[in-house]
């Protein structure tokens, strides 16, 4: 039977997301802390409490701080014109990069965001003083926890694994998944109940045309 769903890469750790993965979509709509640096004329519809009234046209008024979607964020940024600046969260702040440098592995990174090199890395989209320190967080804080998790995905045969992926970012449980995948494939064909290898059907045909041809 044929899967639903065919699983699509992420395009979150690139320049660009990927909205055919549903990764990447959930990822796009996690809320970033900004400022507005400009009145935004008719926005305060959707944001009330920030409005200026109807007597402004709801407009949302230069310096209101607000929490937007990742998306609406990066649609919205522009060096140029200063329609908003960005506030970092709190995770990729100096303060938690002190403690992911410290010991990455004691922190429960799907509590603190699921997405979380995802979104670390689209944050680099707008182009903050800190970027060089941030992505440098991110790439030692991976490296700091992928020999956990492989070691962990390895060492898990026919085990609920519920507790080893639940501090896990997404990402980090697709690497788990991928290691536990070959670490039952090994253990199938250890067994002898790996699928045997069988010629290729264009292979199967050319000897089939191939006897043909010999009887005429």
């Amino acid at each position: 039977m044929s899967e639903a769903y065919f699983r699509v890469e992420s395009g979150a750790l690139g320049p660009e997301e990927n909205f055919l993965s549903l990764d990447d979509i959930l990822m796009s709509h996690e809320k970033l802390p900004v400022r507005t640096e400009s009145p935004m004329p008719r926005l305060g519809a959707f944001f009330l409490e920030r409005s200026g009234g109807a007597e402004t046209d709801h407009a949302i008024p230069q310096g209101s701080k607000l929490e937007l979607p990742l998306w609406l964020a990066k649609g919205l940024f522009d060096n140029k014109r200063r329609i908003l600046s960005v506030e970092l969260p709190k995770i990729y702040q100096q303060g938690w990069r002190t403690v992911f440098s410290a010991d990455a592995n004691v922190v429960d990174l799907h509590k603190l965001g699921p997405h979380f090199y995802g979104f670390g890395s689209q944050l680099l989209h707008f182009d903050s003083p800190e970027n060089a320190d941030i992505s440098q967080s991110l790439l030692q804080t991976f490296i700091g926890r992928f020999r956990r998790i492989m070691d962990s995905s390895q060492n898990a045969y026919n085990e609920d694994t519920s507790a080893l992926v639940a501090r896990l970012d997404e990402m980090e449980r697709g690497l788990f998944q991928t290691g536990q995948k070959g670490l039952n494939d090994f253990q199938c064909w250890e067994k002898g109940q790996a699928s045997q290898i069988t010629a290729s059907s264009l292979v199967q045909n050319y000897k089939k045309r191939k006897l043909t041809d010999m009887d005429d």
